[in-house]
């Protein structure tokens, strides 16, 4: 399974880089604009610094949702960096842009997924990557995980190359049934990341461990 990063801050990305298991990022119009970035040629430029910081896979957002114009914004991102992949949303012109972006040999990313029919349409487009929002849909009272283990066996059944990247995941539980369902991908906050580290057995184990290594010492 390959873990993104689910931010803009730069801080948070060099951590989960430093932490040895980051395998990319993904960021949104929302997350730039957490961190105060704004406007174009500065929206561009922080893509460019977060592409310095990882090894490769970095989600890039179109703003516009007609084709001609995710098209134009999808080739200036893609110039930005080659790790740069490009999000496309789940919608009519999204899955055409989608098919045209795979033709030129640009990777996509295809966001806002809430259903195995919208993942066999981005799928059957080219789609390098698919967003589930697993976190949004149980905001909704719809199990979101049920939703991952559905396109999973959808995709195994065809052999489709689009990898399952599950988004909108908020705790280390979604997580780790995501890694059950087999997602190829989970996108989250640091957080989630590092909360997979705590076990309660661990902390007491190890301080055990240093008593018995000081009283051996005679400290």
């Amino acid at each position: 399974m390959k873990f993104f990063i689910d931010t803009a801050n730069l801080d948070e990305i060099r951590e989960a880089y430093d932490l040895g298991v980051l395998d990319g990022v993904t960021t949104n119009p929302s997350l730039m604009a957490k961190e105060g970035i704004s406007g174009e040629a500065n929206v561009r430029a922080h893509y460019k610094a977060i592409c310095n910081i990882v090894d490769d896979k970095v989600s890039a957002e179109v703003i516009a949702t007609d084709f001609e114009g995710m098209i134009r914004e999808g080739k200036e991102l893609a110039k930005i960096d080659d790790k740069i992949v490009v999000k496309i949303p789940m919608i009519k012109d999204g899955i055409k842009a989608i098919k045209y972006f795979h033709s030129e040999g640009i990777r996509t990313n295809c966001t806002l997924v809430f259903s195995a029919g919208q993942a066999i349409l981005a799928a059957k487009a080219g789609a390098s990557y698919l967003s589930p929002f697993i976190g949004r849909l149980d905001d909704i009272s719809y199990d979101g995980l049920e939703l991952i283990g559905q396109i999973v066996h959808i995709y195994q059944n065809y052999g489709f190359e689009t990898e399952i990247l599950a988004a909108s995941v908020r705790h280390t539980m979604h997580l780790i049934k995501c890694a059950e369902l087999g997602a190829d991908v989970v996108t989250c906050p640091l957080k989630v990341i590092t909360g997979l580290l705590k076990h309660p057995l661990t902390d007491s184990g190890l301080a055990q461990f240093l008593a018995d290594h000081a009283k051996a010492a005679g400290k």
